[in-house]
């Protein structure tokens, strides 16, 4: 029996092979694209610092108003008694300092970005007072999550010095546990703006800070 072949004219034989050489090159190609796109569009992951500046309150508003920071929640940290309440931290017996703990977008903001606006918005030489708040709950602190905060907040500390008349007292420590504080503490100046110690202590700071570029007329 004759055998019957299949014969491509030489005129279409190049532009068969381009394209079949084209698709193989699409085939292999296109899943690393489709890997490098997803890697890039994907979100930052968030970060946490915890610090604390005297009343929780003021430092919530503070920081509630820098563009990066995605949440602040009051509470309690550095102390020995577990899940203690506002009360009991408030007599010093606790061991616990007042703190926000902040999550933030490191692509927008940067935990170095975060360490200056703390020095800039508190008194970080005067030891367990802010203002007419005085306990050791009103410590000046520090809590860093892993070693690169440590060094960078010991950095910053260092680097910060200059530009105080009295040392610096703020502890910087490991974060062992964080207390979230009642929830009528949360969010509490933008809920209380009227009340008195909204508008002589905290909004007074507030448009310090404004009026020295520390932090944006609106968020």
């Amino acid at each position: 029996m004759k055998r019957t072949c299949c014969h491509v004219p030489n005129r279409l034989a190049a532009p068969l092979l381009r394209l079949a050489g084209l698709l193989l090159f699409c085939f292999y190609l296109l899943p690393t694209m489709n890997a490098q796109s997803s890697s890039t569009s994907a979100p930052a992951k968030l970060q946490i610092a915890t610090f604390g500046g005297g009343c929780f309150w003021c430092a919530e508003a503070v920081f509630q108003r820098i563009p990066g920071v995605k949440s602040v929640t009051s509470g309690f940290a550095g102390g020995t008694t577990a899940n203690p309440s506002y009360e009991e931290v408030c007599t010093g017996t606790t061991g616990h300092a007042e703190v926000i703990q902040i999550q933030f977008d490191p692509s927008v903001i940067s935990y170095d970005k975060l360490l200056e606006i703390f020095w800039e918005s508190h008194d970080p030489t005067t030891l367990n007072r802010q203002g007419n708040d005085a306990g050791t709950q009103y410590r000046s602190i520090i809590l860093y999550s892993d070693e690169a905060q440590k060094a960078a907040a010991e950095k910053s500390k260092a680097e910060s010095a200059k530009n105080f008349s009295s040392p610096i007292v703020t502890q910087i420590v490991p974060l062992t546990k964080f207390y979230p504080a009642e929830q009528y503490h949360q969010n509490y100046y933008n809920q209380h703006t009227h009340q008195s110690y909204c508008q002589f202590v905290i909004g007074p700071k507030l448009h310090k800070l404004i009026a020295k570029g520390v932090i944006p007329q609106d968020k």
